[in-house]
């Protein structure tokens, strides 16, 4: 059966430099073990499938695969799912707002202009990382917790261990050893610029891959930067330096949710052959 597809750029600088998202159309009929096996033969840090929504108040549903398993939520899948729809001819209930229905409940995303952007989810565990956990951050970074700045939870889906390191470059130069990671675990790093557009270097990885550009944890590092007023309202982070992209990742808070914005664009279009 042939069903629209779409691979779209999320939070690039207008370029295609973010973190690419298949997108399947008209996902519906598929059973898990089909989204899975496409998930994983695709080979993307994300793959989604939409469906009509079972909540009257979505405008559509997500399943959100990696290649190895489902997710709740995650955030460059939210905003190019928003955007393959919108581009396949969905119409939202409201002009300029859709609602998502995704694992983690809904998800609501703001329309303006050339970058969308989604309220970032509370948090699902907060708190300092447990002692378990931090011998499992220290091991990957080779650096003791003594020479971090701050630890946290971040969990909003992805179970996010957030480091902040001493600056932007710390984070940049920090070699990873991914295979003290187990497969379930979840290292952000984020880091301080000095001076210039961009506020922090952030960086996701996991025990198989380094992540582009990484929308879930951006969320939850702007939750824990504004909780201790280190970053003003507005702030524009990046990602991807070290495996060859630049994201750009634009933070709002307007009081009542944390906006996480992007631009996004669409690659490549055409059909799958399931």
């Amino acid at each position: 059966m042939h069903r629209p597809f779409a691979q779209v750029d999320v939070f690039g600088d207008g370029a295609a430099t973010g973190n690419p998202l298949a997108v399947v159309l008209e996902a519906a009929g598929m059973d898990d073990a089909a989204m899975q096996d496409l998930a994983s033969w695709i080979n993307l840090s994300e793959t989604t499938f939409l469906f009509p929504p079972t909540d009257p108040a979505a405008d559509y549903a997500v399943r959100i695969f990696t290649p190895v398993g489902e997710l709740p939520f995650a955030g460059h899948p939210t905003l190019g799912s928003a955007h393959a729809w919108l581009e396949a001819g969905g119409r939202p209930r409201r002009a300029g707002h859709l609602v998502q229905e995704c694992g983690g409940g809904t998800v609501h995303v703001r329309l303006v202009g050339d970058r969308p952007a989604f309220a970032a989810p509370q948090r699902r565990r907060t708190g300092p990382l447990d002692e378990a956990h931090l011998a499992i951050a220290e091991a990957a970074l080779g650096t003791p917790r003594t020479d971090w700045v701050a630890h946290e939870w971040g969990d909003n889906g992805p179970p996010w261990m957030m480091i902040e390191l001493p600056d932007a470059e710390s984070v940049r130069r920090a070699w990873v050893d991914r295979t003290q990671l187990g497969r379930h675990d979840h290292l952000g790093l984020v880091g301080r610029f000095s001076g210039g557009e961009y506020a922090y270097e952030v960086r996701g990885v996991l025990a198989h891959t380094e992540d582009p550009v990484t929308g879930s944890l951006n969320a939850a590092v702007a939750q824990w930067l504004r909780s201790r007023n280190a970053v003003p309202t507005c702030y524009v982070a990046t990602q991807g330096s070290q495996v060859g992209h630049h994201g750009e990742v634009f933070v709002t808070d307007d009081g009542t949710d944390i906006w996480i914005g992007g631009r996004t664009r669409t690659v490549i279009a055409g059909k799958v052959d399931l």
